[in-house]
């Protein structure tokens, strides 16, 4: 896994061995990244599910103004701590926190902190066929807190897999949506904001 394009484009990011971290996969960021042109650069970013750190890095590489990454486990925030500094950005373009998702959501509504884009791709959810999805993802698509994080015009991109029928909950619409194999990529913006991704 690498980074795809900006100043640290190439550069080879580090995971924890075993299967504890999955990562999305080059393609699927290839084909996030370019819907997104121009709307990264000088972006606030929030990584949410952290892991590798590939997607707040990416963002930063492509010239985003900051970018805020959360991830749980010590063990994967060590790696992607090694990862930012071999990007060779600046320090005070990037900061982690160690702690549980949803506890993070609420103290960033507490210090009054907007994103222009969210991104999460969290461990996938069990199939779900006729009953509604208990997924992370779900999870965090019900969260007022997340509600509360989003900039004007800012984009939430959510990751799942197919066999997790997510429920889109208002005041989220749904702008896009990508697959790549069982992989689902949903591209949220709350019903205030009308601009496309």
């Amino acid at each position: 896994m690498r980074i795809i394009g900006g100043s640290a484009a190439g550069l080879i990011l580090k995971v924890p061995p075993g299967y504890d971290v999955r990562p999305t996969p080059d393609l699927v960021r290839q084909a996030i990244f370019n819907s997104f042109g121009e709307r990264v650069v000088r972006a606030r970013v929030l990584e949410l599910f952290g892991g590798s750190g590939a997607l707040s890095l990416e963002c930063l590489s492509r010239g985003a103004a900051h970018a805020t990454c959360v991830e749980l486990s010590r063990r994967h925030a060590r790696f992607i701590e090694l990862n930012f500094v071999a990007t060779g950005l600046p320090k005070s373009s990037f900061r982690l926190r160690q702690q549980d998702v949803f506890t993070a959501l609420a103290q960033l509504v507490e210090e009054n902190a907007a994103f222009d884009l969210i991104l999460a791709d969290p461990p996938f959810g069990e199939k779900n066929l006729g009953r509604r999805s208990t997924s992370l993802s779900q999870k965090l698509l019900d969260n007022e807190h997340l509600l509360n994080l989003v900039a004007s015009e800012g984009l939430l991109v959510l990751g799942h897999t197919h066999r997790d029928r997510i429920s889109i909950p208002k005041p989220w619409r749904q702008v896009k949506e990508m697959r790549h194999g069982d992989s689902m990529m949903e591209f949220l913006q709350l019903a205030r904001n009308e601009n496309n991704p």
